[in-house]
């Protein structure tokens, strides 16, 4: 037996040197020159794999695993190759590795390279590509690296432009690795609106131009007449993120709706934290000079002017309205005033309980109707001192949140 359990460690270690994590096995890269395949600093890796290799986010049965994803920098024509220093045999370990192909093979469109010669020779032709629709908007960012202003540019495209589907199919595949929760969106469906941002940038004479990310977005249909778009998915490829990209695009995507007469307002689909604090800026930036956003009304507490100036000249609901409102109250606030602090709190904080309010309401409803000994068991969980507690710490980091927002804004 204790052979046995010996010899069942030892293979163990061994088969443990075959797990590799698949965020760092995945290598991708946006590559402009035929250099950049070589230059490790123009590589980079997910943040997410766990929805093609599984919670563990681990591959099996290979030692030092490198799975290749490669795109042109425009088209996205892509390279996917995998290697490997050694694999496990079958024959002499009993198991077998996993099918690593096949699982990137789901998620990426077929026609890829799968040598680089085959891959250079398509980056020669990427002179030829040109952003899909509609150009929104051009603006450019100070890049200290390069020591210039470089150029960038967002396009309104859609599936009936030649080429977008196939150049889609490979964009959306970034999704997998950098949202959580992604899911390829049906493209037949019409009511999809595609935003994408592109750099502008030279190469022996000419003008290229590169992916830097892109939004999707789905008009849902409101009675009777009107549109509300949804921004379902949004997402700034990582060699441009920190830029100020996310920012240019979503509010490019406000103003190309608010010229819309037919859209009431624009929301998001389960918003991540990151992207709740883009919009906040965003949302801020525009409204800030709206006249029901004035100090001396600010002071007076939110209104339904507010709300309504907001949806109609920018296409903003009553709940981001209602944080907005907050985050520019609290700039014409002088929180060193004991009065000024004292009714901003309150202010925000009335906001804060309507849910427990609604959980007491419910603890009313159920006192009618359960037994004295569950009753105590739901009142313990509601204990006012720590609803006390909760609620000052919610109000604290909104503050704090709302504070970065205002030093961005001072910062555009």
């Amino acid at each position: 037996k204790t052979l046995f359990f010996l010899g069942l460690t030892a293979v163990e270690k061994k088969l443990a040197e075959y797990k590799c994590n698949t965020n760092g096995a995945i290598q991708l890269k946006l590559v402009r020159f035929p250099e950049d395949l070589e230059d490790d600093n123009t590589t980079f890796n997910p943040e997410y794999s766990h929805q093609v290799f599984g919670d563990d986010e681990v591959a099996f049965g290979y030692k030092g695993l490198k799975i290749l994803l490669y795109y042109i920098a425009g088209n996205l024509s892509t390279l996917f190759r995998i290697e490997y220093t050694s694999k496990v045999n079958e024959k002499f370990d009993c198991v077998e590795a996993d099918d690593v192909e096949s699982k990137i093979r789901e998620i990426i469109p077929p026609g890829f390279c799968t040598n680089t010669d085959d891959f250079v020779s398509l980056l020669e032709k990427e002179v030829n590509f040109k952003p899909f629709g509609m150009l929104l908007h051009t603006y450019s960012i100070h890049n200290e690296e390069a020591g210039e202003d470089i150029m960038y540019q967002i396009y309104k495209a859609d599936m009936t432009c030649p080429g977008f589907r196939e150049y889609h199919e490979r964009l959306q595949t970034f999704l997998m690795w950098f949202i959580e929760t992604a899911s390829f969106i049906d493209v037949d469906d019409e009511r999809w609106n595609y935003f994408l941002v592109f750099e502008k940038y030279n190469k022996d004479g000419a003008t290229l131009f590169a992916t830097v990310g892109y939004m999707t977005v789905y008009n849902y249909y409101v009675y009777p007449d009107k549109t509300r778009p949804r921004v379902s998915q949004m997402l700034i490829l990582p060699p441009f993120q920190g830029e100020g990209h996310g920012a240019q695009l979503l509010e490019t995507v406000h103003r190309y709706y608010m010229s819309s007469p037919t859209v009431l307002d624009i929301t998001a689909e389960d918003p991540s934290e990151n992207y709740v604090k883009l919009r906040d800026f965003v949302l801020v930036k525009l409204c800030q000079d709206l006249l029901c956003f004035s100090p001396v009304k600010l002071m007076q507490g939110f209104s339904q002017e507010m709300v309504t100036e907001a949806q109609q000249k920018l296409k903003i609901n009553k709940q981001h309205t209602r944080r907005v409102y907050e985050i520019l109250r609290l700039r014409a606030t002088n929180m060193g005033d004991a009065e000024q602090s004292r009714s901003y709190r309150l202010d925000v904080k009335r906001r804060l309980i309507g849910p427990y309010k609604k959980k007491q309401r419910e603890l009313a409803k159920m006192r009618r109707c359960l037994r004295p000994e569950e009753m105590t068991n739901q009142l313990n969980q509601i204990d006012l001192n720590l609803q006390r507690e909760q609620l000052e710490e919610s109000f604290q980091q909104l503050v704090s949140d709302y504070r970065r927002v205002l030093e961005r804004l001072a910062q555009a």
